[in-house]
């Protein structure tokens, strides 16, 4: 799948810190939830994005990526696959510098729409993996 290591090194170390999770709720038995628990741990400040806009790990959460009145640099995409591409173009439209895509959500349209847009990329993959191999 997409996520070389280089880009992957890249966006979880050198890309600023702060993580739009969209798709992430207060649900516990989600993975979304423990995901974005392992990106705090690492640094990072997640930002809780779902239609119902529940604080989530202290951080407050927001109905849409357009909604947050601050620059996200990463968008981690936690939807069904049948969504991600319009959560991708929504990542484009707020000026993200990545995507990444979760484990499981693979859309190759999207991934070379928001490539050819100048964000970097990682498709199929899970950060809370790759993080703590740094």
């Amino acid at each position: 799948m997409h996520g070389d290591p280089a880009t992957i090194r890249k966006i979880l170390t050198e890309l600023g810190d702060t993580w739009a999770v969209v798709g992430l709720s207060a649900n516990q038995g989600r993975a979304a939830y423990g995901v974005a628990r392992t990106l705090q741990r690492f640094g990072k400040r997640i930002v809780p994005v779902h239609p119902k806009a529940e604080t989530v790990h202290g951080e407050r959460g927001y109905a849409s990526l357009a909604e947050i009145p601050f620059k996200v640099d990463v968008v981690d995409v936690f939807v069904n696959s049948s969504l991600a591409g319009a959560v991708a173009d929504e990542a484009v439209a707020v000026g993200a510098q990545a995507v990444w895509f979760q484990l499981g959500v693979i859309d190759e349209e999207a991934c070379a729409r928001t490539r050819d847009a100048g964000l970097d990329v990682v498709m199929d993959r899970c950060p809370a993996i790759e993080i703590p191999a740094l």
